[in-house]
C-alpha cells in the first residue's frame, strides 16, 4: 500500500495509551497543521483519497482513535470514561503536543466529528476551525429519538448494551457485521472502498478487543459524553472557532435533523456547510469533492 509514502509511521504514548498515527513527512512548522480525524467502523486510511490532494498545501496528522485500528485499546470502565469524547479529544491534543504543533485545524468524519467537537470546545485555544462530517450532535440526536432514527441508528442501541451482549453478537460473524456498516446510511454497498483500505479495516475489526473498544465508545456516546455536553451547554459554552458543516444528501442526517442549524446553536463563530451527493462515507465516496471543501475552508493560512 503505496497511498502513505509520503507519510511517516508515529507511536505516541500520550494520556494513558498509545496513539498511532500517520504524519507528513517534514513538514512540521512549515505548513498549516490539520488533524484528520476517522470514524466508525474504519481507520485513518479513510482519508487516504483526501489526504493525497490535501499533502502539498498542509501538514496533515492522521491517527488511528484510541480503540481503534492500530491505536491502543484499555479495557473499558464502569462509567466508560476511557472513552469519553473528551479523553478521546485529549489524546488527540496531546498527540498535537508531541508533534510540536500548538495550533491546527481539526476535520473529524462520523465518531471522529464528535472527538473533534470536544476538542473545539476543551482545547479552544488551540483549534484555529473545525469541520465535523455528517453528524449533528450527539445530545440532540439523542434527544431527538424516534421509530425512525432507531431504525436506522439501530446500532447506537445495540453498541450500548451491557457487555458481552453486542461483543458476542458481532463476534459471532464480524466480517458479515463490518461489511454491513461500510455499505450502509446510503452508501450503496462497499463498491466505493479500494480493496486495500477494505482489507485494512477487517484487519483492525476483526480483533476481539476492537470490538470491545467500539461497544465502549458507543456506551460512552449514550452516558457520560451526554452528560459532559448537557454540561457545557448549561455553562453556556460554545464552539469559538469558524466552523464548517459537510453531510451526505442520501444519507440518515440529511433525512431526519437539520445539521446546519443544530450546529449553529452550539458555535459561536461563522458556520458554513453544504450536503454532497453523497452517503455517509463522504471522504471515500466523494475525495475530491471532500478535498476541495477542505482546502476552501481552512485556506493555507489557518
Amino acid at each position: 500500500m503505496n497511498w502513505f509514502e509520503d507519510f511517516e509511521t508515529r507511536q505516541l504514548d500520550v494520556n494513558g495509551s498509545r496513539i498511532f498515527a500517520r504524519v507528513s513527512h517534514g513538514l512540521c512548522g512549515k505548513r498549516p497543521a490539520l488533524l484528520l480525524l476517522h470514524g466508525f467502523p474504519q481507520t485513518h486510511v479513510m482519508w487516504h483519497r483526501v489526504a493525497r490532494q490535501l499533502n502539498p498545501d498542509y501538514y496533515l496528522v492522521m491517527p488511528d482513535l484510541r480503540g481503534y485500528g492500530d491505536s491502543g485499546k484499555p479495557a473499558g470502565l464502569g462509567d466508560h470514561s476511557h472513552f469519553s469524547k473528551r479523553s478521546m479529544a485529549e489524546d488527540m491534543a496531546a498527540v498535537m503536543t508531541r508533534l510540536g504543533v500548538e495550533r491546527f485545524g481539526v476535520c473529524g468524519h462520523d465518531r471522529g466529528g464528535r472527538v473533534a467537537h470536544r476538542l473545539a470546545l476543551d482545547h479552544a485555544a488551540r483549534v484555529t476551525k473545525l469541520c465535523v462530517i455528517d453528524i449533528a450532535p450527539t445530545l440532540d440526536m439523542y434527544a431527538a429519538t424516534n421509530f425512525e432514527f432507531a431504525q436506522a441508528y439501530y446500532h447506537w442501541f445495540h453498541l450500548i448494551q451491557p457487555a458481552p451482549l453486542p461483543e458476542t453478537m458481532i463476534g459471532g460473524n464480524p466480517l458479515a457485521y463490518l461489511h454491513h456498516k461500510l455499505g450502509g446510511w446510503g452508501g450503496g454497498g462497499i463498491g466505493h472502498i479500494e480493496p486495500a483500505a477494505l482489507a485494512e479495516y477487517e484487519r483492525c475489526f476483526l480483533k476481539p478487543e476492537t470490538i470491545h473498544a467500539i461497544c465502549e465508545d458507543y456506551r460512552a456516546s449514550a452516558s457520560i459524553d451526554l452528560a459532559h455536553d448537557q454540561a457545557s451547554r448549561d455553562q453556556g459554552q460554545q464552539i469559538g472557532c469558524d466552523t464548517l458543516v459537510l453531510w451526505g444528501e442520501h444519507g440518515v442526517v440529511n433525512r431526519l435533523f437539520k445539521p446546519l442549524a443544530l450546529w449553529r446553536a452550539q458555535c459561536a463563530g461563522q458556520v458554513s456547510g453544504e450536503a454532497l451527493a453523497a452517503g455517509h462515507f463522504i471522504p471515500e465516496q466523494l475525495p475530491q469533492q471532500t478535498a476541495v471543501a477542505l482546502k476552501t475552508f481552512f485556506g493555507a493560512g489557518s
